[in-house]
């Protein structure tokens, strides 16, 4: 029953992973798309002065941030996931496997979860209101503010999901259950570095001599 329990925890970690792993590849088209808003944007801002027309919107202005905001908000669990997040390093990296598991399973349940939540908590009330009175932005012609609001929650719920699935491998971490990346063996021994591979020809004798099988005579 244990081992089964343990497998699920395992299972909903994996699952979550993959979550944002998906998130991460739709991040990586939205960048795209930004660049690509945010370039014409500063060229029609000054084409205009010469067209005689106006060529951007704030419609299309509110869009280039939007776009930045998804990214920024999206990407965070994404960023975790891969720990890609920018550290100060002092002594982290000369820390066995172990020993780091342990340190980021302590950050993870005593910064990163706490955070989480109460970001949630501080967050609800300002999108509630937004969506009930369906705001939009302040300039003429801008697009609605309450759908961008709402991916604030959505971006901290990802994110402790995210710190579950990382909680999980760092706990397999410090039971010796190897990071989940193939590295087990170099886990268990808290180098991690991966076991040597056995050479195939070691253990294999010298060749027989034919003379000594009383062939070739």
């Amino acid at each position: 029953m244990e081992e089964s329990s343990r497998s699920a925890w395992v299972r909903a970690a994996d699952a979550i992973d993959r979550l944002n792993d998906r998130i991460g590849a739709l991040i990586r088209w939205l960048v795209l798309v930004m660049v690509v808003v945010g370039a014409y944007n500063a060229v029609a801002r000054y084409a205009t002065r010469y067209a005689g027309v106006r060529l951007t919107s704030n419609a299309l202005i509110d869009l280039q941030w939007y776009l930045f905001s998804l990214v920024f908000l999206l990407g965070a669990a994404y960023a975790l996931r891969h720990d890609v997040h920018v550290r100060v390093d002092v002594a982290y990296a000369r820390f066995s496997e172990r020993a780091r598991a342990c340190i980021d399973l302590l950050g993870t349940l005593l910064f990163l979860v706490p955070f989480s939540v109460v970001m949630l908590w501080v967050s609800f009330p300002a999108v509630r209101n937004s969506w009930a009175t369906r705001e939009v932005s302040p300039d003429p012609g801008g697009l609605p503010r309450y759908p961008i609001k709402a991916v604030i929650l959505l971006s901290f719920l990802l994110l402790l999901l995210q710190a579950y699935a990382q909680a999980v491998r760092q706990v397999q971490v410090l039971r010796g259950a190897g990071s989940g990346d193939g590295r087990a063996a170099g886990v268990a021994s808290g180098s991690g570095a991966p076991a040597p591979a056995e050479d195939p020809a070691e253990g294999e004798g010298e060749p027989e001599d034919p003379l000594h099988r009383g062939e070739g005579l």
